[in-house]
Parts: C-alpha cells; structure tokens; sequence
C-alpha cells in the first residue's frame, strides 16, 4: 500500500545576521529536519540571502555566493536525508528573481520555483517568474505559492491542487510593524487577514498549506500548518525560533473541491 504519513518540518528561524549566517543557520536547521526524521524542511521567502526591505540591509548576492549556499544546503541534506524547500533568491539573464530551491533526499536539485506574482513593493528589485509546476519527493506531491501570491490569488494555491498536490507551502516574510497588532493567538481576529487565508486556501482546494516565516519579536505571522478542512494542524508561538514539526496524512488531501472548478472559471 502506498505511503500517506509525512513528516514536514518549518524553519521558523531568526532572521539573518549576514548572507553566511542565513546558510549556516539553514544548515543547521536541516541538520535538526533529520534528527526528527522529517521528509522535507522548508524555509521563509528569501532566507538565503536574506529578504530585502529597508529595515534589513542585504548585500546583493553573486551567482558565486548562491551558488556555494545552495551546494552546502544540498550536502546538507543528503547527510540528513531529508528534503529541502529553500527561500533564495537567484539571478536569471541578469535579473534577479524570488525564488525557491527544491533538493531532494539524495542531495540532487529538483528544480526552482520562482515568485510569479510579485508584490508592488517588489518590483524595482526583481522580475517575475514565468511558470508554475509541483514537485514529487517520495509520493508527497507539493507546490509552492510565495508570500503575496498565496495570500492574494488564490489560483495559485488550486493551481498545484489540481495538478496533484497533497501539500502547498506558503514560504513568506512578515515583521513588527511599529503601532501594529501583535498577536498571541493564531489567526485572532484583531489581526490582520493572512493568517485566516491559510486555512481558506486549504478549504478551498481540500488540500494542506503550510506557511513559513522568520521568527520575530511582535512578528504579524507565524508558522502553521492548514488541515484540507482547514482546520489548525499546528502553529507556532510568535517569535521563538525552531522547528515546527507537522505529521500529515496525505489522504486526507483529496483536492476535491480544486478538482471541481471548471477551466473557465481558473
């Protein structure tokens, strides 16, 4: 009978201090997926670098740098052997794009996900990816909606539903803003809306949704795994850094009522 239980780890980590401290927090990370025998660890939007916004200056990265950040994350996980969805950035015919690295098991890249749908804030920074596809890591099939997309389009998410997906992880950045409302309770209704369209792109396409971010002080979002009925699987407390460890079912993840949407309605 085929497999349906899956261990998925988020890395709800500070945020970085440098470039090299965002890798050798990731690999610290994936070290810590596989002692709690997690299949996959997936982290915030633009965790290596680091993402851009005026409260964090970071440099600029090299394809040099990436290159070698990426390589050490995947030595990373073959030791571990578990899989990796990595916030990157990477550079594309000269632009730079959001972006995030799939590694499997073995070490092997499965391919990039890049931010389609960029937000407004973004768009002097980075161009836009082009496409959209789903990943297989020993029969968990998963897509990828980045921060803005997931929160805003919905399509997004039904898209990875309808091609098969079991799970969508929503890798994000969101920090204190100064006056705003800092929760103590997942999805509280004095917040804002983002953590209620979690379990609503869960219900919508009966499928899991996993949403990581950085781990702040007074952070607006934390990370939390949306059940298919979208129900709460598990969160974690706002600002403390670690692993969020989830077990799925992925039975549970019919995409019943993905499936049903009419192509003229996408």
């Amino acid at each position: 009978m085929a497999r349906t239980t899956f261990r998925i780890a988020l890395a709800n980590l500070p945020f970085p201090s440098s470039p090299d401290d965002a890798v050798e927090r990731a690999v610290a990370a994936v070290h810590e997926a596989g002692r709690e025998q997690a299949d996959l660890v997936a982290f915030p939007e633009c965790y290596i670098p680091g993402y851009r916004i005026s409260s964090h200056a970071v440099p600029l990265p090299t394809t040099e740098y990436l290159e070698r950040a990426w390589n050490t994350v995947a030595d990373a996980a073959r030791a571990a052997n578990a899989g990796v969805v990595l916030g990157t950035e990477r550079i594309v015919d000269g632009a730079m794009r959001i972006s995030v690295l799939v590694i499997n098991r073995d070490g092997t890249r499965a391919g990039f996900q890049d931010k389609v749908q960029l937000d407004p804030s973004e768009d002097a920074l980075y161009t836009p990816g082009t496409s959209r596809q789903v990943f297989t890591i020993d029969g968990l099939t998963f897509g990828i909606a980045i921060c803005h997309e997931g929160w805003r389009y919905p399509e997004t998410v039904r898209f990875a539903a309808r091609q098969g997906a079991h799970l969508v992880f929503l890798p994000h950045f969101g920090e204190a803003e100064a006056g705003a409302f800092q929760p103590t309770s997942f999805a509280d209704p004095a917040n804002t809306f983002h953590e209620k369209a979690i379990q609503c792109r869960a219900a919508e396409n009966t499928c899991f949704v996993a949403a990581v971010n950085c781990a702040g002080e007074g952070s607006p979002t934390t990370s939390a795994v949306a059940r298919p009925d979208g129900s709460v699987l598990a969160w974690k407390p706002y600002g403390i850094a670690g692993l969020l460890i989830a077990d799925i079912d992925t039975s549970e993840a019919t995409r019943l009522l993905a499936s049903r949407l009419r192509p003229a309605q996408l």
